[in-house]
């Protein structure tokens, strides 16, 4: 499968600016997280990949192509604000999306029926979608993204409102059209299942990519800091900074990882150490001081 480029979109409304040079690449069998605050620029960049919205400049392209409706074709879609019919029954609706994909009928019926069957929905199919709790129709917009077998999925917070059992269900579906060398994006406020289920992660702010890269790149470059288990304070070397005291110990931040023995020497010198630990921030504390750095 090809890749998607997105590459230095830029976009106003009126006199608010929303896209700055957003610029990333989502590769072929790839879960990408794209992650940022309400209001960050994430759904308006998906937008204009589908269509949606038209860029004030910048290009999306799927491989070496520009995007345009016949690629577009390719692309399963999931909203935020969902778009399925209250009234009408789920695998019936599901086959009319195929169809709208150029699927002969039978074809999209049978991929609707499979895919009903997999989400757990398949004695619920000639259901209408009214009939079914809040997280079961998250299931069949699920389901309308990839009736059509896309090439590209692009989902924007797919995970909301579910369940624990239906975040497993939709995750390994993700997952699987990954290892068939689908690029998948989604956002996410979750980000505990952005960490655990992304092979990278693009962290938005105001409209511009400010941090990108794998989970543990992405951790291994936050800041610098330093458990150390002891009741002695105040011996903290110069250009550290104490961020946390507890009756166990400290925590400090250091500006260089050569800093590290410079602050055991420390510790020890200045009474016993039980134990002395780099403390790796989550994707959770990552975001949020990323966030607040720009």
């Amino acid at each position: 499968m090809p890749s998607l480029h997105i590459d230095r979109l830029n976009k106003t409304f009126g006199d608010h600016r929303v896209l700055t040079d957003m610029t990333f690449s989502v590769r072929e069998g790839e879960v990408y997280g794209f992650v940022g605050s309400n209001g960050a620029g994430k759904s308006t960049t998906m937008r204009i990949a589908l269509g949606v919205l038209s860029a004030d400049s910048g290009q999306v392209r799927f491989g070496d192509a520009p995007l345009d409706d016949d690629l577009r074709r390719r692309i399963g879609y999931m909203p935020e604000e969902r778009g399925l019919y209250a009234k009408e029954k789920i695998a019936d609706q599901l086959t009319f999306f195929g169809r709208l994909h150029g699927m002969q009928s039978a074809a999209a019926r049978t991929n609707a029926e499979t895919l009903l069957e997999q989400l757990g929905l398949g004695e619920r199919m000639d259901d209408r979608l009214e009939a079914l709790s809040l997280g079961n129709q998250q299931r069949v917009q699920l389901a309308a993204s990839l009736v059509h077998d896309p090439d590209l999925l692009i989902l924007d917070e797919p995970f909301s409102g579910l369940d624990p059992v239906a975040v497993e269900v939709m995750s390994e579906m993700l997952l699987e059209r990954a290892r068939a060398g689908v690029p998948v994006m989604f956002s996410s406020h979750q980000l505990d299942l952005v960490q655990r289920l992304c092979d990278r992660v693009g962290i938005v702010a105001h409209g511009s990519m400010v941090a990108e890269g794998t989970v543990e790149e992405l951790r291994a470059g936050g800041p610098l800091l330093y458990d150390v288990a002891t009741p002695a304070r105040g011996w903290y070397p110069p250009g550290t900074t104490l961020i946390e005291e507890s009756p166990e110990g400290v925590v400090l931040q250091a500006t260089s990882p050569e800093q590290d023995q410079e602050i055991l020497r420390a510790a020890l010198d200045a009474g016993p150490v039980h134990s002395f630990t780099r403390r790796v921030p989550d994707l959770t504390e990552l975001f949020r001081e990323t966030v607040k750095a720009v």
